[in-house]
């Protein structure tokens, strides 16, 4: 048996190799030959069945996150200019704008100049708002509050692409806008949150004037460490006046977990 031909079996793979895919929900070190497993070539299927799931699946406010904790945060719902699903996918400009009577309604609603604005929007994904939401919101609220700072009322928006972020800043004024948002689902989650943040965002403001911490699910980067990022970053922009490009992300330089 040649080289190849063991690399074939999983059984002659390296424990190093093992332990890779644990830490990892890549499909990394499949089964080499002519064509995948039965078993992989099933799992694909269903991954991709599920990302398409995600992205046209409707978000309801009522339904995806419990009714305590709606309540308890006061939530309501808004929508960007897209109609419709379709809609907001073969038009992502639309997604990057509010109705007039979403924008009156956040006037009617929310405080301005707030030190942080929390804005939830379903983005590709609704199914991660629901899987990762509830963990990580009430963490940032509890961070943010620690520090002192003043915390405007959130609120969801559907139909929404980052660019909404311009939008909302131009309406309330905050210095800091947290945008958790669903991510484009791919093969290995259908379920991963990211959290877009700028400081005093306006309209013609691109993804440079952005910072992001992605990838926040249960196999990627976990509520606790998104919120600490989120609460860190908050506090680097509001020093320095600026987000984006103009500022690099200050993480603690942990030691590589053994693997």
């Amino acid at each position: 048996m040649d080289d190849d031909q063991k690399l074939a079996l999983p059984s002659t793979w390296p424990e190093i190799v093992r332990k890779i895919q644990a830490r990892t929900p890549a499909r990394i070190f499949v089964e080499r030959g002519l064509a995948y497993s039965t078993k992989m070539a099933l799992e694909l299927r269903g991954a991709h069945a599920s990302a398409i799931d995600a992205v046209w699946t409707e978000f309801d406010l009522q339904k995806d996150f419990s009714p305590e904790f709606v309540a308890q945060w006061s939530l309501f719902e808004v929508s960007s200019k897209a109609e419709s699903k379709s809609q907001f996918l073969l038009r992502p400009d639309l997604g990057r704008a509010l109705r007039n009577s979403a924008k009156s309604l956040i006037l009617e609603r929310c405080p301005k100049a707030a030190d942080i604005q929390i804005v939830i929007g379903d983005g590709l994904s609704s199914a991660s708002l629901s899987a990762q939401v509830p963990f990580l919101f009430p963490l940032i609220q509890q961070q943010v509050q620690a520090r002192g700072w003043s915390v405007g009322q959130s609120f969801v928006v559907r139909y929404s692409r980052v660019g909404i972020m311009n939008d909302i800043g131009d309406l309330l004024s905050p210095r800091v806008i947290v945008l958790l948002i669903g991510e484009r689902p791919g093969l290995a989650t259908a379920g991963s949150l990211s959290a877009y943040m700028a400081y005093s965002p306006r309209p013609g403001n691109t993804d440079a004037d952005r910072n992001l911490v992605s990838n926040i699910h249960a196999r990627g980067v976990s509520a606790e460490d998104a919120a600490g990022r989120i609460t860190q970053l908050a506090a680097q922009m509001m020093a320095l006046k600026s987000s984006g490009t103009n500022l690099k992300e200050e993480t603690l330089r942990l030691p590589l977990a053994s693997l």
